[in-house]
């Protein structure tokens, strides 16, 4: 394989309980994952990140500048142990993709925004590799949301023009793209709501655990229709797209200003949570796809929870739902590598953003590149 054809992606998301590194061979007709590596955070700087990144919570520059350094030499860290576990020398790699860890984002605002940290600029340096990061606010800065990219990339991999399909991408925040199979109807995708990031919230918050292993917790309990009704409430859901959020919206102290949520048992908060992501996916599908669905391909780490996919299964009766381990893209890594083929797009100086799924003006060339 010629050193040109492989790129490391790199993502760290808002449940910020590591970096995501993936190896990826981007010379072959379809993307293949060489190698992947997650590198976890440090349970102590993780909870110092989340508190900073309350919402409400003041912090200063010096904040910003001492987690963006701090977030770099993570990356770093991710990169050198996957390339040591690849056996693969930092000349072997054409660049790096940084998604970066978002503190901001905040592109319907008076200001559009987005803001990234872990400085490209160190990563670069320090594993002698290019680096392409900072990659939403190009698309801002051409009306866009700056969010979700990864749908151009499900496009590249799962298009068919035999069969309309939708890809969803259960992270912190869920995403869904929209694939129709006939000609001339564009892809389109946005951000439908909460994935994992209230799910882990809340079960870290009552049983200590940074996440709800295998679902087992909201299995206990029962959904609450009244809770549902009231989160389902939510002026976002029913916003149509081009729309994105995150962390800024969707957060702890946004469930418990339901005050159902303070009065129930947390297992029936949690099973809730669940219905709520499920339902959320389900309504976005049939309202905001141009054209029925027969196919869901689920990937990110909300595939690991079997409640969360029977939930999907049942909210989408008349649909196909698989993971994308199924069409050989492990699930767990389809965002870093999303990142890898971003970086791609960027040396090549072709677009990387889907105006139709972000609202851009007009396709852009995505990312700032840094070199070693």
């Amino acid at each position: 394989m010629a050193p040109e054809a492989r790129f490391i992606g790199l993502m760290s998301g808002t449940s910020l309980d590591g970096v995501d590194a993936a190896l990826v061979d981007l010379g072959a007709p379809r993307p293949r994952l060489l190698a992947s590596l997650f590198h976890p955070y440090p349970e102590e700087f993780r909870d110092e990140t989340l508190a900073l990144l309350q919402p409400g919570r003041a912090f200063g520059w010096s904040d910003v500048a001492r987690l963006d350094h701090a977030i770099a030499e993570h990356f770093v860290s991710a990169v050198k142990g996957l390339l040591m576990s690849a056996d693969t020398p930092p000349n072997a790699v054409r660049a790096i993709g940084s998604h970066g860890q978002t503190l901001w984002h905040a592109p319907e605002s008076p200001e559009p925004n987005s803001l990234q940290l872990g400085d490209p600029a160190r990563l670069a340096v320090a594993t002698g590799i290019p680096v392409v990061a900072d990659f939403r606010r190009s698309d801002i800065a051409a009306g866009g949301q700056g969010a979700p990219l990864v749908p151009a990339f499900h496009a590249a991999l799962f298009h068919d023009k035999n069969e309309t399909r939708a890809v969803l991408n259960i992270g912190g925040i869920a995403n869904l793209t929209c694939l129709p199979a006939y000609a001339g109807i564009p892809v389109t995708g946005f951000d439908t709501g909460p994935g994992n990031l209230l799910l882990d919230a809340w079960c870290r918050k009552h049983t200590g655990e940074p996440f709800d292993r295998d679902g087992a917790w909201a299995r206990t309990g029962r959904i609450d229709a009244a809770l549902l009704a009231s989160l389902l409430a939510d002026p976002y859901f029913s916003q149509p797209p081009p729309k994105s959020t995150g962390r800024e919206h969707f957060h702890l102290d946004w469930l418990e200003a339901h005050p159902r949520a303070r009065l129930l048992p947390p297992e029936d908060v949690q099973a809730t949570l669940v219905a709520l992501t499920a339902h959320t996916v389900a309504d976005a599908l049939y309202h905001h796809c141009s054209a029925p669905v027969a196919r869901l391909i689920v990937c990110g780490g909300g595939t690991r929870n079997p409640v969360l996919m029977e939930a999907l299964r049942n909210a989408l009766p008349d649909v196909t739902v698989e993971t994308s381990d199924d069409w050989g893209v492990p699930a767990e890594w389809m965002e870093a590598m999303a990142f890898a083929w971003l970086a791609k797009q960027r040396l090549e100086g072709r677009p990387g953003n889907l105006p139709e799924v972000t609202g851009a003006r007009r396709a852009v060339v995505l990312g700032g590149l840094y070199l070693p």
